[in-house]
């Protein structure tokens, strides 16, 4: 079964920096596509960065375009979020999900990070 652990999540200021972790196991990932979500208080929960782990394909909202950039390290088993200038409506919990190849929907399996920006 997959498992996804999030970590990485604090405070920051406006203009700040947090790198966001997602540690998976529990199988192979060469046939899936890791994204990071994210659900501020009183929203819904929208899609942050996707990555496909066997050829590092990525793509992004267009909220967090040229600020955040999603990596992995197949050694390790992480997907990583780097969060660049933050702005306070980056506030949200954020979550790893992942999916296969072949098909749309997500799976979520972790307690998720909280990132907290204050301005």
């Amino acid at each position: 079964q997959v498992r996804l652990v999030e970590s990485g999540g604090g405070l920051a200021q406006a203009g700040g920096s947090l790198r966001l972790s997602c540690a998976a196991s529990g199988r192979s990932f060469s046939n899936y596509v890791i994204a990071w979500f994210r659900q501020a208080p009183g929203k819904e929960r929208e899609f942050v960065a996707r990555i496909n782990w066997s050829d590092g394909n990525t793509a992004y909202a267009d909220s967090v375009k040229g600020r955040f950039t999603i990596s992995r390290d197949n050694a390790k088993n992480t997907v990583y979020l780097q969060t660049n200038s933050l702005k306070p409506e980056d506030t949200a919990v954020y979550y790893c999900a992942a999916r296969t190849i072949l098909t749309a929907t997500y799976v979520f399996r972790g307690q998720g990070t909280q990132v907290t920006v204050s301005s």
